[in-house]
């Protein structure tokens, strides 16, 4: 095995422990709190890996792709899991944003 693919094969695992972290072990963490702190959220998460899958040739929809990180249907996933971000989210959201901008 080549050390190129040893690293993929760590780096998948490493994505999926996170994943199902997320998914398994803090579904209570909201996504605006992982914007906040990371600057990424669950939702960023699919975005990138439809693009590495069409980066690929795989076609993949954005609910596809959520699907795959939320471990069901996103809509599905908001219903049992998201809350109404508070004011403060929102406004320490905003302050991150200024503050990462690019």
């Amino acid at each position: 095995m080549s050390e190129d693919f040893e690293t993929t094969q760590i780096e998948a695992a490493v994505f999926r422990r996170l994943r199902d972290h997320l998914l398994k072990e803090r579904p209570d963490v909201q996504n605006i709190d992982l914007m906040i702190l990371a600057g990424f959220c669950r939702n960023c998460l699919a975005d990138w890996y439809r693009e590495a899958a069409e980066h690929r040739g795989i076609t993949m929809t954005r609910d596809e792709a959520r699907e795959s990180v939320y471990g069901e249907p996103f809509s599905q996933w908001k219903g049992k899991h998201q809350r109404e971000a508070s004011p403060e989210q929102l406004a320490a959201f905003e302050a991150a944003q200024r503050l990462h901008k690019s």
